[in-house]
């Protein structure tokens, strides 16, 4: 049993040794730095026009302002002018032709209807 135990402890160094234990190292952490800033883009092309509001209500009407003062009187004319003369009598007019005699004869009775 002597040398069991040996050969038993001879295989599992020799065994132990022979595993190549590898170490795993995590790989450094990158760290980004920004570079300078590039050149300015084009400017873009204008939007196009919004639509139309709606048209707003008729406002309410005014209140209906107040009445002028009344204006002066006015001169009177001149007073005491003379009074203008009379005018002469016109001519008298001619007398009228003396009309014709009437005729005799039968007498005509009108009738009305009824």
């Amino acid at each position: 049993m002597k040398y069991s135990i040996l050969l038993a402890a001879l295989v599992a160094t020799l065994g132990l040794t022979a595993c190549d234990r590898t170490v795993v190292t995590p790989p450094p952490a990158v760290v980004t730095v920004p570079g300078p800033a590039g050149a300015t883009g084009a400017t873009g092309s204008t939007g196009t026009t919004g639509s139309t509001g709606a048209t707003g209500s008729t406002g309410y009407t005014g209140a209906t302002g107040s009445t002028g003062s009344t204006g002066a009187t006015g001169s009177t004319g001149p007073s005491g002018g003379a009074t203008g003369a009379t005018g002469a009598t016109g001519a008298t007019g001619s007398t009228g032709a003396t009309g014709a005699t009437g005729a005799t004869g039968d007498t005509v009775i009108v009738v009305p209807q009824k």
